[in-house]
């Protein structure tokens, strides 16, 4: 799997709304900045993820302008443009911001060690 790939297969996972899922895409050491909170723990981060899509239902998350800033052997940083769209409160909501990934790779397979994720831009 390519780091492009990764970053697809990662987005994937997300929309299934299954932490193992993202977890599987997880380095054990990740380290998430969210524009509210920063998660530290493979533990605190599944808890984020799985209060948002408690608050958005039926959320879909997508990346575009998708820029890989570096790429070696065994790291691969991008910036995106995320979006989300869902339900809030039974009334269809969408947003979007600035990520980061950063990933490396373990084991012949891409990890996402860290995301920054900003709202609005």
């Amino acid at each position: 799997m390519t780091h492009q790939q990764a970053l697809e297969h990662y987005i994937q996972a997300t929309n299934t709304h299954d932490f193992n899922q993202v977890k599987a895409i997880l380095h054990p050491q990740a380290i998430y900045w969210f524009s509210d909170k920063t998660c530290t723990t493979t533990e605190e981060i599944e808890a984020y993820f799985k209060h948002a899509w408690n608050v958005i239902k039926e959320e879909v998350y997508s990346a575009t302008d998708v820029k890989w800033l570096t790429v070696d052997e065994t790291t691969a940083t991008c910036l995106y443009t995320y979006h989300y769209e869902g339900y809030h409160n039974e009334k269809f909501v969408s947003g979007s911001g600035r990520a980061t990934n950063i990933f490396t790779l373990v084991k012949d397979q891409w990890k996402v060690i860290h995301e920054h994720l900003s709202s609005g831009h």
